[in-house]
């Protein structure tokens, strides 16, 4: 294309992150205590203009607080006005952390009154002008039992802008895992952050950092670890919650910069985090902060760059005025293009910003998205006419709508005054094979746009094949230069997507390896069809579904989606109910090669399962045209969600006959007209999300564009290549959870060919090391890493396990030994949940169940020990990091136990070798330490119980009634209003403490005055009801609290909440 006229990566010293960035190459190869490293912190940010400031109590940092706003809002506040403004503004008992940031993120300008009476504007940060702001730093600041605070603590480093906290730094000496610093954190967090003022609550960000590896996350991020660690009664999830969702910091060509020397002078650079406070972080309609990651930051920068710099230069309105940014699936394009789209059109010449999709369903979907980032932002349409609206409306600054609809718009709209209009006009997956018409359309009518696209698989000349129009056979033909790039190789090693694992799966004896240049004719595709091979492939998947998706035993708490159908069938737009409920495992996609194929599949599928009902799933299929293989450029044909006109009759038929068991299945009323189709389409979209479908039987639906974490499986018997194999695969590779490790595809076809040239073509030529895991005997007899590095296999793990901490010693000594377990202990766990995927892995575990329920006891035991009041020396979590999300899913549950319980009792309770057992499988469980007692009292009065589940729940439901009551006795509590309390808490799966909940349930008592004694009492009532949860939450009888009602074993609480993963509860019965 030649050199662009102006270069868009020219640095200037205002860019957020930094064009490419040289390390400090002077390194100290001596010991490094924790002070020397903070010391050595604070003299950089001195050197980089911060001031220091030796503040370490809240008296001086609300003088400091007073003094910088008088300073920026150059107002001096009188000892009322001051005392009023602080109390009612900044430090609002009433306001938890997520008030606090909206205020920092939303809600800037406070109206103070005056002694006159008269008011006036205080504006708390500058975002205008972002060099207004004053940034201090302090260090060892201490809040302590004085202050109400659980403990003494003092932290490390902290930020101030204007004297507000909005960063906090906590480090780690040398050596000691980076992770230490995050759980220190979440303590700090739950003992002393919101005490005396709750100033620290008013923190944006997080800097963790151990001198050699520095990360930064939101305060959203920490608070939801924390509240996963509150919630004891369920499994670890990691959606956006959790260590997992910490960031490195990067330059613009993605060099992560981890070091904390580099980390100061980039991230710390006072524009750099000035911006990142006031312009790069968003708080959502779900008051979740999100902090954008460096490549979203750069590429919103560039596109913005482009617009000013081909707005001055009179370049709109021709391929210089745009370009495309080309950012790996699943890499958060959507929130990148959002910020985009937003910061765009608050340039003062841009008239609107057109978000383009190319389909209905993203149209919804990233409708949705947006509302999430900001409600009422952006504006979608049902209809041309609706979309000729909003363009002719000068209030809908932002608007979403499908190619579709902007293409019958320009075709019934010639010479509308739109097009002279000036406008930013942003495509989503800009790869698609029908866009070249829709291009030529936008280019021909308006006068004044800027062209951008963003894509996760660009057409390179390489995989542009046979395109209709020449003219647009690449992407940078179409938009322009490349203005940034973030491929799949950079977000794997950021640990932003999974990596893949790929099964080759032999159906025929005379397999043929699939190459790029093989000409694939329907001779071939008949072969595939035969009823043998079909009826392999089918039993290979029942066999092994369990296996691939984790489905027995591994559960997490998942927040899904209650009211799917009125979801699905609204034309308007609905409110969403969700709930949070236990689900086990992943679900997964069929990719097919034809219609045909996915009739015999899924007609094969219902009869293997009906023959062995143990293997029971729940299926479905979808499809709207007889899809070919005609695939020379690799791109994935779009098939209509909206209709199904083009199918045949016995397609249609046979579709309809699908349709109807998916109605049957869940009680819908869909079929393959018009409006209901798109909603059947809908419904699929949201069961798949929600992971109430096991497997979707897809030609080419679903294999683009769609995003559901709880996918981990794609099974292929289907000619992938290139663009489209990437597409298809990455629909497996969101991070959800610690189970959740890589995305799986299981090929019945030899694709390795076509797998190796489209990773080297979207990655680079080494991707495959880094994008594809390494092979079962690597994991379990050790390799050597890329770097060099020798990595331990799992049977040198078990071999050091059983000859260091045998299970003959009684227990553990000494407090080096404690970390050495610890620490091997985690690395077994991480290593066996990544194994267990593996066929081969089968009986070569390496130690029996009950050994393995021993060390887990022990191990969950030295994690009790370090909590949650550590005496002074003897916290040994400050070097070791737990995998308590990953012993979390080895899920022994309270129906596992109750079967023990049966067993027990059919023997005359005379086995006590069950007894053991069942001792064994409580300690090793997280979720059931807190109910052992309940559980051996149960257990005691066994004798007198002829119906070990239906007695369980009786005797769950009076014991649960006898406690509340006395809580609510004991403290004097409003029960109406307490049961209603309680009741909210079992369904959303935690206690709320935050906000005036408790407050409203006490007994009067006056707020403020009698020496603390109403917090005292608040913080008791807190403590009981969250060991009263964690007692009762998830072991059985109902959710509801308003009376005591006793229920048969099929309604337990438990169950209901499992149901939505147990095929035989969801029509309400037993399915035998």
């Amino acid at each position: 294309m030649g050199v662009p006229y102006f270069n868009i990566v020219a640095e200037t010293t205002e860019n957020t992150v930094v064009t490419e960035y040289e390390p400090v190459k002077k390194r100290s190869d001596a010991y490094q205590s924790e002070a020397a490293l903070e010391a050595e912190f604070i003299k950089m940010l001195g050197e980089q203009g911060y001031t220091y400031l030796p503040i370490h109590t809240e008296e001086d940092l609300i003088r400091n607080l007073r003094e910088r706003l008088e300073e920026l809002n150059r107002y001096k506040f009188s000892d009322r006005e001051w005392n009023d403004f602080f109390k009612t503004y900044i430090a609002n008992p009433n306001e938890s952390v997520a008030e606090k940031t909206r205020t920092i993120q939303e809600d800037i300008v406070k109206n103070l009154t005056r002694d006159s009476g008269e008011t006036k504007n205080i504006t708390l940060i500058d975002k205008k002008n972002i060099h207004n702001n004053r940034l201090q730093v302090i260090n060892q600041y201490v809040v302590g039992k004085a202050d109400g605070a659980k403990y003494d603590n003092r932290y490390d480093v902290t930020i101030l802008v204007n004297g507000l906290p909005l960063v906090h730094i906590e480090l780690k000496r040398r050596g000691v895992a980076i992770r230490e610093a995050f759980n220190q954190i979440n303590r700090y967090q739950r003992d002393s952050f919101w005490a005396g003022s709750g100033l620290y609550e008013y923190i944006q960000i997080f800097v963790i950092s151990n001198g050699t590896n520095t990360k930064y996350y939101s305060n959203s991020t920490r608070r939801n670890a924390e509240k996963e660690n509150e919630k004891k009664g369920s499994s670890k999830t990691k959606t956006s919650n959790s260590f997992e969702f910490t960031c490195f910091w990067a330059d613009a060509n993605n060099r992560v910069i981890p070091d904390l020397i580099d980390f100061t002078k980039t991230f710390f650079a006072k524009h750099t985090i000035l911006n990142i406070l006031t312009k790069y972080c968003i708080f959502t309609s779900e008051n979740m902060l999100m902090v954008m990651r460096p490549y979203q930051i750069t590429a919103t920068e560039r596109i913005l760059n482009r617009i000013e710099i081909a707005n001055n230069y009179k370049k709109y309105g021709s391929v210089q005025g745009g370009g495309y940014i080309w950012h790996t699936t699943g890499s958060g394009k959507t929130l990148t293009s959002f910020k985009t789209a937003r910061l765009a059109s608050k340039l003062p010449y841009i008239d609107k910003v057109l978000f383009v999709v190319d389909r209905k369903d993203l149209d919804y979907q990233t409708m949705k998205e947006y509302d999430r980032f900001e409600k009422g932002a952006a504006n979608s349409n049902t209809s041309t006419a609706v979309l000729k609206k909003q363009l002719e409306n000068s209030e809908s600054r932002i608007i979403i709508t499908t190619i579709q609809k902007l293409a019958t718009f320009i075709k019934k709209n010639p010479g509308h005054e739109v097009y002279g209009k000036h406008v930013v006009i942003i495509f989503d997956e800009c790869h698609r094979s029908h866009f070249g018409d829709m291009h030529r359309a936008v280019v021909k009518n308006f006068k004044k746009y800027h062209l951008f696209g963003f894509t996760g698989t660009p057409i390179f000349a390489a995989n542009s094949g046979r395109a209709k129009n020449p003219e647009f056979f690449t992407t940078a033909q179409t938009f322009g230069d490349q203005l940034h790039t973030y491929t799949i190789v950079d977000a794997i090693n950021d640990k932003n997507v999974l990596p893949f694992r790929v099964d080759y799966i032999k159906t025929m004896d005379a397999e043929e390896e699939i190459t790029d240049e093989m000409v694939w004719d329907i001779n071939r595709e008949k072969v595939m069809m035969a009823p043998e091979r079909i009826s392999l492939v089918t039993k290979y998947i029942l066999e092994h579904f369990d296996q691939k998706t984790y489905r027995t035993g591994k559960s997490y708490i998942f927040n899904s989606l209650t009211n799917i159908h009125k979801v699905a069938s609204a034309k308007r737009g609905v409110e969403e109910n969700k709930q949070k409920r236990l689900i086990r495992g992943f679900n997964s996609i069929f990719a097919v090669a034809s219609v045909p194929m996915a009739k015999l599949y899924y007609n094969e599928f219902k009869k293997q399962m009906e023959a062995d009902p143990t293997k029971k799933l729940r299926i479905a299929t979808i499809f709207s045209y007889g899809a070919n293989e005609a695939e020379s450029d690799g791109i994935i044909d779009e098939e209509n969600s909206e209709d199904t006109s083009a199918l045949d009759q016995p397609s249609r038929d046979f579709l309809e006959e699908a349709i109807k068991d998916y109605n049957e299945m869940f009680r819908t009323n869909y079929d393959t007209s018009g409006d209901k189709f798109q909603n059947y389409y809908k419904d699929v979209s949201l069961r798949m999300k929600n992971k109430e479908l096991d497997l979707l039987i897809v030609v080419n639906m679903f294999l683009t564009g769609f995003d559901a974490t709880t996918l981990n499986t794609l099974w292929v018997d289907k000619n992938l290549k290139m663009h489209g194999l990437i597409q298809a695969f990455s629909r497996t590779n969101r991070i959800l959870n610690s189970i959740k490790t890589f995305g799986n595809i299981v090929c019945f076809r030899n694709l390795q060919k076509r797998v190796d040239s489209a990773i080297s073509l979207f990655g680079d030529k080494n991707a495959g090391g880094i994008v594809l895991v390494r092979s079962f005997k690597d994991y379990y007899n050790g390799y050597v890493s890329a770097e060099g590095r020798q990595v331990t296999g799992y049977k040198e793990m078990m071999e050091e396990l059983k000859s260091k901490f045998p299970l003959s010693e009684p227990k553990i000594e000494g407090e080096q030994n404690k970390k050495d377990f610890i620490a091997l202990f985690g690395a077994v766990l991480r290593m066996r949940n990544l194994l267990s995927s593996f066929d081969e892995f089968r009986n070569k575990e390496l130690i029996s169940e009950r050994d393995f329920q021993d060390y887990l006891g022990r191990y969950q035991d030295l994690y009790d020990e370090t909590r949650p009041n550590p005496r002074e020396g003897t916290d040994i979590t400050d070097d070791v990091v737990f995998e308590i999300e990953l012993i979390r899913q080895i899920e022994i549950n309270i129906d596992y136990i109750l079967l023990l319980v049966k067993k027990y009792h059919d023997t005359h309770c005379e086995d006590k070798e069950v007894l053991i057992t069942i001792n064994k499988a409580i300690n090793a469980s997280p979720e059931l330490r807190s109910k052992k007692q309940l559980i051996e009292t149960f257990i005691a009065g066994i004798n007198d119980v002829d119906d070990v589940y239906g007695g369980w729940t009786e005797f769950v439901v009076k014991r649960r009634e006898e406690d509340l009551k006395a809580i609510i006795e004991e403290e004097r509590l409003k029960p109406k209003d307490t049961r209603k309390f309680m009741e909210n808490a079992f369904r959303d799966g935690e206690i709320k403490t935050t906000g005036t909940n408790i407050d409203q349930l006490m007994p009067p008592m006056p707020r403020f005055g009698c020496g603390g004694a109403r917090a005292k009492k608040k913080k008791g009532i807190i403590d009981k009801f969250k060991a009263f949860f964690e007692r009762y939450f998830g072991i059985g009888g109902s959710s509801e609290f308003t009376e005591p009602v006793t229920y048969g074993k099929e309604n337990t609480q438990y169950s209901s909440m499992a149901a939505a993963d147990d095929p035989s509860l969801y029509n309400g019965k037993e399915q035998k």
